[in-house]
């Protein structure tokens, strides 16, 4: 009897289309417009990056192993068992179409890997700390990240009373200079939106969505998370069709509520452009909290909230620690949602992402307390993206590649400064200082 897999392989077509498909290359982002079939969109996404999607899964390849020990084998088999028949139908072929894609560019690149690529944090820091605590593995070092800063307002708090969104991506700069797709999907079904991804990925998993139907989604992780189910729908599968087929916030909670597995537990942060609407969605597995409004503010910084949640699903987060980095950012963000309330604009965003002020240490020294973190070896904000309910309305957006504030972080003088070699020097990314940029997906 064949496998699925080998039956899709027998099945897929051999080539796939490229209408419509667009790229541009612009002040260090790479922007692509991709459009419709599951399959084509999937085989779009491999042709137009081609060598950046090699590049991108030898650099995850290396600090997954890093990370947790383990080799690119145990992800490609593992996530293929334990999410392959999982998958709807599109997806399972929007995967297979940049597998077609790198095989008809002759990349050394297949459907294991796409699957592998997109399961990668999920299996590393969720589902490697499960199998643990369960007794199956020992000595797992992954465990859940706390990356990005983020907020949302509306109403008395922005100049116009619209939304305004704002994020930056805290990452490894290895992995994260990566983080420079911004990504326009026009599908056969559900709505055209745009999301910041890696190469390889069909969700953003930094995570930044906007879609025609005015709905944005963002997100902080809950740091200090532990809690996993691994018969339930994968993150990576959920965030793509929360931002491909919601109208409406009440679509985007259901969406996430719907098979949740505890996999990338995150505060969601959310908005409907149509009315000004904002949400805050912090999403356990045992426990979910939702709030939304509209007039007021929801920001995140990595801290769990729900008192359930910190009892029974976070329970090692100790807000009073000395230092505590989230819980710096958090008061980072209350101070200047106080300063600025009724001016909020997306002049304001930029320089909230981009703010170097550390609370802990009161300078502008970018340590690890600052909303632009640049306090910790070659980690920190690697990108980051605001929108307005004006933008969204042509699905724009502002976005900036690299250290937030702009500072530039040179290939060759990382390298010097902590003395990489082998792979490690050889894959490592140039960080420069560029621009804020404006990008519309509708005229």
């Amino acid at each position: 009897m064949l496998t699925i897999l080998a039956a899709t392989l027998l099945l897929r077509p051999m080539h796939g289309s490229m209408v419509g498909a667009k790229r541009e290359d612009k002040n260090g982002w790479i922007f692509i417009h991709l459009q419709g079939s599951p399959h084509d969109v999937g085989y779009q996404h491999a042709t137009l990056l081609g060598q950046e999607l090699v590049d991108a899964i030898d650099a995850v390849k290396i600090e997954a192993r890093e990370d947790c020990g383990k080799d690119w084998d145990w992800f490609r088999d593992t996530a293929y068992s334990l999410y392959w028949n999982k998958l709807d139908p599109e997806y399972q072929q929007e995967m297979q179409g940049m597998a077609d894609g790198a095989n008809d560019k002759n990349l050394p690149v297949d459907l294991k890997d796409i699957l592998a690529m997109n399961a990668n944090i999920e299996l590393k820091d969720y589902y490697l700390p499960w199998l643990e605590a369960h007794g199956q593995l020992s000595l797992i070092k992954s465990k859940a990240p706390f990356a990005c800063s983020a907020f949302v307002a509306t109403g008395s708090e922005t100049k116009d009373g619209g939304v305004v969104m704002g994020h930056n991506l805290w990452w490894d700069y290895f992995v994260g200079g990566r983080w420079k797709i911004l990504e326009d999907v026009k599908p056969a079904k559900g709505h055209e939106f745009v999301m910041d991804t890696l190469p390889g990925f069909i969700h953003s998993g930094s995570d930044w969505g906007q879609n025609d139907s005015g709905i944005l989604i963002t997100e902080t992780t809950i740091s200090g998370f532990v809690g996993y189910n691994p018969k339930g729908i994968p993150e990576f599968q959920r965030m793509r069709k929360a931002i491909q087929y919601s109208s409406s916030l009440d679509d985007v909670v259901r969406t996430f509520e719907t098979g949740n597995n505890g996999g990338y537990a995150n505060t969601w942060l959310l908005a409907d452009t149509k009315t000004n609407e904002i949400g805050k969605l912090e999403l356990g597995l045992q426990h979910v909290a939702y709030h939304h409004s509209k007039d007021g503010a929801y920001y995140g910084a990595n801290y769990p909230e729900d008192p359930l949640i910190i009892q029974d699903e976070a329970s090692g987060y100790d807000a009073t620690v000395a230092g505590n980095v989230c819980e710096l950012r958090r008061q980072r963000w209350g101070e200047l949602m106080v300063q600025n309330k009724g001016k909020v604009d997306a002049d304001l965003a930029m320089q909230f992402l981009g703010d170097t002020y550390n609370t802990e240490t009161k300078s502008n020294d970018g340590l690890g307390s600052a909303l632009c973190s640049k306090g910790f070896p070659v980690w920190g904000a690697v990108n980051a993206k605001v929108t307005t309910t004006e933008l969204a309305k042509k699905m724009s957006l502002w976005a900036r590649i690299g250290v937030t504030d702009g500072t530039p972080e040179p290939k060759d003088d990382v390298i010097s400064r902590y003395h990489f070699t082998g792979e490690k020097a050889r894959l490592w990314p140039d960080l420069p200082t560029e621009p804020w940029t404006v990008f519309s997906c509708k005229a």
